[in-house]
């Protein structure tokens, strides 16, 4: 489960079983929820937020988070899932320490 961001303890990643449609997963502790991204010519056009199922959803505070950190990064976010699912490119995590938004 390739890691993407870690900002103030909220977690974005892939899980390497899942495929499409493009999305990932914010984590907070045991708490969880997913965004999908819908492109269209090449550009990311609406992103579709969800709970997931068997796990709690993210608090409003947290979700404002993933939110805003799934927008400031939506373009790199597509290009990291597919250096990772199409490329097979190894994937870094960053972490974030400076607040967005």
């Amino acid at each position: 489960m390739p890691k993407l961001y870690e900002y103030f303890g909220l977690i974005i990643l892939f899980y390497s079983n899942e495929h499409q449609p493009i999305h990932v997963h914010g984590k907070y502790q045991d708490r969880e929820n997913k965004a999908e991204f819908i492109i269209l010519d090449g550009k990311v056009t609406e992103i579709k937020y969800s709970s997931v199922r068997g796990k709690d959803p993210l608090t409003k505070n947290d979700m404002k988070k993933f939110k805003t950190l799934i927008e400031y990064f939506k373009d790199d976010i597509v290009q990291k899932w597919i250096d990772f699912f199409v490329l097979n490119k190894e994937i870094k995590a960053e972490k974030i320490t400076q607040k967005i938004g």
